[in-house]
């Protein structure tokens, strides 16, 4: 044989080499975030890492005024959570008079916002903070009380920037039929134009799939409709979401809606499971309870450091459930640095252990961990082959496991 019938094989051998140190080598990163669809990804340089703040919508319905948003800017600094990350104080439906202007524009309500919506935001970023305003991709928002922005975009836009605004979440009532990808646009193209950088947060309720076209529209999409302050509202917006985890990432991110922790219809353990399941699931973390009159743990859950650091990692992998014997749950994402997040959780009526099986979380079995606890906040060292919890009902343990 000449020297070139004798160089595929050599080639084959030296590639399947190559290829089996390569296939040993990866880590758990690739198994738990493998198949993520390519994104086009709007570029205004937002959403690097999920949207963290408060809205008024969960606790004050319809409820807006002044004094609540300048009370609520100053509890976000002195409470300690604007320091941890929460940064947007945002408005909901009602802040604007039914009608607009003679020159077509938005009016804000005189009788709840005396001092004008540049005199908010003015006072907003004085805090050091950022405000969020609400509109609507229709012709009236939900409430009927103001204008959607249907045809209105640019204009709209141009003054949310005029004002100051840093976030648009931007609703899908009375929208004549027409399709949300076409009035979603116009939004994203017009706010881009004011050439302020506003965070935009498609409030489309996941009826059109909006994973799958959003990402090059917006900072984040809802995924799910509106939440309610019980725990089987809450978990079945969490399964909702983890359907479309694949999509999210740094720019865009799914969103099962706004936090309901602390406002008073679910107990602390399951309100930790809510703030556990969306800081794993790299949601928007949207304070949603009267954080002025935060009771103690309301405060410890929502300021928990390490549970919105896995929020927070810069990998930006939507960790999503990975196991599910009947009403027992594991969840698990990767995190930075070779990093697992796992959260154990028992959904059902009684006790019960609930277990996490290295294959289940991408682990080989080989492979000795610490887990670090985080609402513990201890550290078990060298676990092998599994991690179990028993559990309570409704109930749950979260971890980051860090491989020896």
């Amino acid at each position: 044989m000449d020297n070139s019938s004798l160089s595929l094989p050599l080639f084959l051998l030296v590639l399947s080499a190559v290829s089996a140190g390569v296939a040993s080598g990866i880590n758990q990163n690739r198994k738990l975030g493998e198949s993520r669809p390519r994104r086009d990804l709007l570029d205004n340089g937002l959403g690097r890492t999920p949207q963290m703040g408060w809205n008024n919508f969960n606790h004050f319905p319809g409820k807006l005024n002044e004094e609540l948003i300048h009370q609520t800017a100053n509890a976000m600094v002195s409470t300690g959570l604007a320091a941890l990350g929460y940064e947007y104080i945002n408005l909901d439906d009602c802040w604007a008079e039914l009608n607009r202007d003679s020159q077509g524009n938005l009016v804000p309500n005189a009788t709840i916002f005396p001092s004008g919506m540049k005199a908010l935001a003015d006072y907003v970023h004085s805090k050091g903070l950022k405000i969020g305003i609400y509109g609507d991709a229709g012709t009236l928002t939900c409430a009927k009380t103001m204008p959607g922005s249907l045809g209105y975009e640019e204009q709209d836009a141009n003054t949310f920037a005029s004002w100051g605004i840093d976030y648009l979440k931007y609703d899908n009532c009375h929208n004549n039929g027409i399709s949300p990808q076409e009035r979603y646009t116009k939004m994203s193209k017009a706010l881009l134009a004011t050439g302020r950088p506003i965070f935009f947060s498609l409030c489309e309720w996941g009826y059109a799939d909006p994973a799958t076209w959003a990402p090059s529209i917006g900072n984040s999409w809802r995924t799910t409709g509106d939440i309610k302050d019980n725990w089987r509202s809450m978990i079945a917006k969490a399964d909702q979401n983890d359907a479309w985890a694949s999509y999210a990432g740094p720019g865009g991110w799914n969103d099962p809606d706004m936090l309901e922790v602390g406002n008073g219809n679910m107990t602390t353990e399951e309100y930790r499971c809510h703030f556990s399941l969306w800081s794993l699931a790299k949601a928007p973390l949207i304070l949603g309870c009267d954080i002025r009159s935060m009771d103690n743990d309301t405060f410890e859950l929502v300021s928990n450091k390490e549970v919105i650091a896995v929020n927070q990692d810069d990998l930006g992998i939507q960790g999503k459930k990975v196991n599910k014997t009947g009403d027992l749950e594991v969840w698990s994402g990767p995190l930075s640095g070779d990093r697992v997040a796992v959260l154990l959780m028992n959904r059902g009526p009684s006790t019960a252990t609930v277990t996490a099986e290295w294959s289940d979380i991408g682990l080989n079995s080989s492979v000795i961990v610490d887990a670090r606890d985080l609402w513990e906040h201890s550290t078990t060292t060298s676990i092998q082959l599994q991690l179990d919890a028993t559990l309570d009902s409704h109930t749950c343990k979260m971890y980051v496991l860090m491989p020896h």
